[in-house]
């Protein structure tokens, strides 16, 4: 998965740890570092087991006491790797694109956590964040979800909930590279599910340690089995050409937009999976970031 840099674990011996600390030196290696915004500030909140860790990310040029609108974002890994600081340089530059407070979640992994409790991590975060707008100086109104490849997964089961439960109120999901259908196996995923930093191998090993003996169907695995796609916050959806999930990212945005949700869509050309968290040696990536952040700006300014 990590071949670039020989930083992956053999499929011989994968296993957590390993994989975590491999995302970890990517992470040093590949993404930006040290992007300026105003402030950063960790905190725990009482979750469902135990504390849950967020780090929250002011903009620059937005003060401590003023109020914004915020984007709850959740990080990728298969459910079983990565965390918040795997994805640092990709929320700071999100924050100021977006002139948003983004809360980016540590939400508990498998395969010591497995399903369902990073769903229950997501859900309580974004109630909690919502009903405590103002102790965290963010506009109630102006709340976006969103999170990469299995934080997308995330985002988008937490919309889903929201709408069947009355639970917070979201003015956008913001989906990038998600991972919407674990029960089938997409043309991309054929295409590109070697050699193109994702491999085959690694993804059905995190997804045994994630659901095991799950039905791979069951919506809250696999947003797009959802049956009904209506009453969802507008979507800005993006896939990268040489994604093995591209197809079904596609897919969830047309799901969505023949239920008559508002979608934005983007394929970014070129692009591999995870190339948002690897900014500083691809050269497009810091712009595409920039972009969606731009776009989540203007959504949001709408409301």
């Amino acid at each position: 998965m990590l071949a670039a840099g020989g930083m992956a674990p053999s499929t011989r011996d994968l296993n957590a740890v390993k994989l975590r600390e491999a995302m970890l030196r990517l992470q040093e290696t590949f993404d930006v570092q040290g992007v300026a915004i105003g402030s950063v500030e960790n905190r725990k909140l009482p979750g469902p087991g135990g504390a849950l860790a967020v780090r929250i990310y002011t903009p620059a040029g937005v003060s401590a006491q003023q109020q914004s609108p915020a984007l709850v974002y959740f990080h990728g890994g298969a459910g079983v790797f990565c965390s918040i600081d795997t994805h640092e340089g990709l929320c700071r530059v999100l924050a100021n694109a977006s002139g948003c407070r983004v809360f980016s979640v540590d939400y508990r992994l498998a395969p010591e956590h497995p399903f369902p409790a990073a769903i229950e991590d997501a859900y309580f975060a974004t109630q909690w964040l919502s009903t405590h707008a103002s102790e965290v100086r963010i506009d109630p109104a102006r709340i976006a979800i969103g999170g990469d490849s299995f934080g997308g997964t995330l985002a988008a089961v937490v919309c889903q909930r929201a709408k069947e439960t009355a639970g917070p109120a979201l003015a956008l999901q913001v989906l990038v590279c998600p991972v919407t259908d674990l029960s089938g196996r997409s043309a991309s995923w054929t295409a590109y599910g070697t050699g193109h930093f994702l491999e085959r191998a690694t993804l059905d090993w995190a997804i045994e340690k994630y659901a095991p003996r799950m039905d791979l169907a069951n919506p809250r695995i696999s947003p797009l089995r959802a049956l009904d796609f209506s009453g969802l916050p507008p979507a800005h959806i993006h896939t990268a050409e040489f994604d093995p999930f591209r197809d079904e990212g596609s897919a969830y945005a047309e799901a969505l937009a023949l239920a008559g949700v508002p979608v934005r869509y983007t394929c970014h050309a070129g692009m591999i999976h995870h190339f948002y968290c690897m900014a500083g040696a691809i050269s497009n990536a810091q712009p595409a970031i920039a972009d969606a952040g731009a776009a989540i700006a203007e959504a949001l300014a709408l409301r």
